[in-house]
């Protein structure tokens, strides 16, 4: 819990930084770049310059509010992985649908964006998860802390920078990102308006704080030849619509990596579907 609190804290004074001096001293003033942009940052609790990629859709006008998706590699990528996976689908569908990506490193490659529950740790695992949480050491909760810090901090930069909507921030992650989606999902579920978590239920079903998400869509997607994380994938999906929460799922046939090219699509007619039913709710 305090260690909570002390990351909570400097994540406060970060959200300072930026909106005072844009990127951690660049400006915010002038012409903002569109397009497919590899960056960097001084990360300012370790001085660590950490690398980032975000796409702005280059059909931008320089003034207008866009929706903005922050999104979480899986174990073993970094921030230009899915960017680049299925010759630059995401990018294409963010220009198609006119999001700003935000792909962050996460602090380092398996920092894990704060949740560290991992395989076999899928939902309904619950005797393996808490084995998993009990020897995290210390240098292991920093890490883990430090980049559910870092992620959120990329995604105030570049929100702060183009003007992103805030009332559209969307999330999504696969495999180690999926179990980053849950954690931040119910760390901040004001934050998002919708998540999208695929081929990854590192969520414990004793533990998981799972009112903190009951109005929040989700859209859970997987693969049918990802194993083990299928079985725990739909054990969740029938936990979430047994519930009664504001939940879609969707399988497809391909194994654990080969299934994100094949959902991404729909996961973004998902958040596009959302952000229309806000719309058409304040009319």
């Amino acid at each position: 819990m305090k260690a909570l609190i002390r990351i909570a804290g400097i994540a406060a004074l970060l959200v300072l930084a930026v909106a005072q001096r844009g990127a951690f001293g660049q400006p915010v003033a002038g012409a903002k770049a569109t397009g497919d942009q590899h960056r960097s940052y001084e990360f300012a609790p370790t001085r660590a310059t950490i690398p980032y990629r975000i796409y702005v859709p280059t059909s931008w006008d320089g003034d207008s509010s866009l929706p903005i998706l922050l999104f979480l590699h899986g174990a073993g990528a970094n921030e230009s992985t899915y960017l680049d996976t299925a010759g630059g689908l995401l990018r294409q569908l963010a220009e198609k649908h006119g999001y700003i990506v935000v792909s962050p490193l996460g602090f380092t490659p398996l920092g894990a964006y704060g949740n560290p529950l991992r395989l076999p740790a899928v939902f309904g695992e619950s005797a393996t998860a808490a084995a998993q949480r009990a020897a995290v050491t210390p240098a292991r909760r920093r890490e883990l802390d430090l980049s559910e810090l870092e992620v959120v901090t990329v995604l105030e930069i570049v929100t702060e920078e183009y003007g992103a909507d805030r009332s559209r921030t969307f999330l999504a992650g696969h495999s180690m990102g999926s179990g980053g989606v849950w954690h931040l999902s119910a760390r901040y579920p004001d934050r998002w308006r919708a998540v999208a978590p695929m081929s990854g239920p590192f969520i414990d079903r004793e533990r998981y704080p799972f009112e903190r998400i009951r109005d929040l869509p989700i859209f859970v997607t997987e693969g049918t030849g990802a194993e083990p994380s299928l079985a725990g994938s739909r054990a969740l999906a029938q936990f979430m619509r047994a519930g009664d929460f504001d939940f879609e799922y969707l399988e497809v046939d391909g194994d654990h990596g080969g299934m994100v090219p094949m959902v991404w699509p729909a996961i973004f007619d998902f958040f596009d579907r959302v952000s229309a039913r806000d719309a058409k709710s304040v009319r």
